[in-house]
């Protein structure tokens, strides 16, 4: 008897001569290869004779499936008709993203949709887009930095805490930030999020923790930044402990970092072998929620939306820490996130693909650019929007055109003409590169209420 378990192995104990067991033998590649054979073929029996027990389980529950109820995978045809939808500010919103909607409206499970002021166009789903749908999730309609979110602390401390610092503070940001794909801590750190029955339950995840463990605190590359800057606040909340006034604060905007991406990857990829669509399409592809598959997806999107905000507590608290001061006040808020929401009266699945959830009385941080000042909200719950608004300014130039348009020295003076200090920052995060974060928040006043603004000072960047 050879030691690799293969197909005949489980078709002489009865299996089906179906795909339960390629399922089968896919998964156990995968994430039992060294255990020993007959320990694997005596639990492979109990699943064939006691199927129903298995359902859930990390490394049966596909195989449990496809004995009891097979996922039925068959060609998706779009619908002629799209789904109702609202787009804010129309006119400052390129054709493409707008496109990108209209075919994500006429999915078969869509019912409905919007754009936000900032939108442009992205994979699947535009950056900016808010799609409704009925018990089926989107990989690509979340994205692949799941949990991507900002977080705001306000000290109570003035504005003029800056004034002498400067050097100060960068050291602090630089010794308590790490950027781009391989920089970790020294110190680590454990958080209860590691405790998550998900990183013991779902094979993928139990991989993936220790990555997740050895970056947790860490802010990855692109437009993620951690900065100090300047809080006006103009409306404060009851339960806020501040006047109006303009304070000390910092601002982080990252995500799930490796964790996020490696699921993305792979809910995507299952997505697209188990819901066929047409070719321009295809990044449009669902899990149905009643499958093993959309279940697991949507506890893995939600552990590593988890992830994500442990990242940001640990970021701020080593800040806070190094400070040697309290924080007041946190505003937080995911923006590449999948929530399970009414809409119309009847439940859904609200993607918002960069666009800040804005339901009614919701507190929410909207970054314009390095150079721009972020807007501190509160949602209006606009039933158009999908209680959503802006993630942010919006990109004007892509990454390959910021590159082939601006230089460093350009970049250097309107960092100068702001009174702004970068540590790292690309050509293709120039802060000309956004759109007019005033017009996209003129764009949505009907979504948000303003109640103080975020001016950026120190910014830390990858390099």
């Amino acid at each position: 008897m050879g030691n690799k378990l293969s197909g005949k192995d489980l078709i002489k104990l009865g299996f089906p001569k179906n795909n339960s067991i390629n399922i089968a033998l896919g998964q156990i590649n995968r994430y039992r290869k060294r255990e020993k054979k007959e320990s694997i073929l005596t639990e492979a029996k109990d699943v064939l004779l006691h199927p129903e027990k298995y359902e859930g389980n990390g490394t049966w529950g596909k195989v449990a499936e496809g004995l009891i109820k097979p996922v039925q995978v068959r060609m998706h045809q779009l619908k002629n008709t799209r789904a109702p939808f609202k787009i804010f500010g129309e006119n400052e919103i390129d054709d493409q993203a707008k496109f990108q909607l209209y075919d994500s409206l006429k999915l078969p499970i869509s019912v409905a949709g919007a754009l936000m002021p900032d939108a442009h166009s992205g994979y699947g789903l535009p950056i900016g887009g808010v799609l409704a749908t009925d018990n089926a999730v989107i990989p690509y309609g979340v994205g692949v930095d799941i949990g991507c979110r900002m977080s705001l602390s306000i000290f109570d401390l003035p504005a003029s805490h800056f004034k002498g610092k400067e050097d100060q503070l960068e050291a602090i940001l630089k010794d308590n930030t790490k950027f781009g794909m391989y920089e970790t801590h020294a110190s680590r750190v454990d958080h209860e999020v590691f405790y998550n029955s998900g990183f013991q339950d779902i094979p993928l995840l139990k991989n993936l923790l220790p990555k997740a463990y050895k970056q947790l605190g860490t802010s990855g590359g692109g437009n993620h930044f951690v900065e100090f800057g300047i809080a006006k606040i103009d409306n404060p909340e009851n339960e806020w402990k501040l006047e109006k006034g303009e304070y000390f604060a910092v601002l982080s905007h990252s995500g799930s970092r490796g964790l996020g991406a490696n699921i993305a990857k792979h809910y995507t990829y299952l997505a697209t072998k188990q819901c066929p669509l047409p070719k321009n399409v295809q990044h449009l592809a669902w899990l149905d929620l009643n499958t093993h598959d959309g279940q697991e997806y949507w506890l893995a999107m939600n552990l590593a939306g988890e992830y994500a905000k442990a990242c940001h507590d640990d970021i701020h608290r080593r800040i806070a820490k190094a400070i040697g001061k309290r924080v007041v006040v946190t505003i937080e808020n995911h923006h590449n996130f999948a929530w399970k929401e009414m809409v119309n009266g009847q439940e859904c699945i609200v993607h918002r693909k960069g666009a800040t959830p804005a339901g009614e009385g919701q507190l929410g941080i909207i970054p314009g650019s390095m150079t721009a000042p972020g807007f501190i909200v509160k949602g209006k719950g606009n039933a158009e929007s999908l209680n959503s608004a802006s993630h942010g300014a919006g990109r004007l130039f892509s990454r390959a055109k910021c590159k082939s348009t601006f230089t460093q020295s350009e970049i250097k003076k309107v960092l100068k003409a702001n009174d702004v200090t970068l540590i790292g920052g690309n050509i293709d995060e120039a802060p000309m590169a956004y759109k007019d974060i005033t017009k996209v928040m003129a764009n949505q006043t009907d979504l948000v209420e303003v109640l103080g603004t975020f001016t950026p000072k120190i910014v830390r960047m990858d390099r």
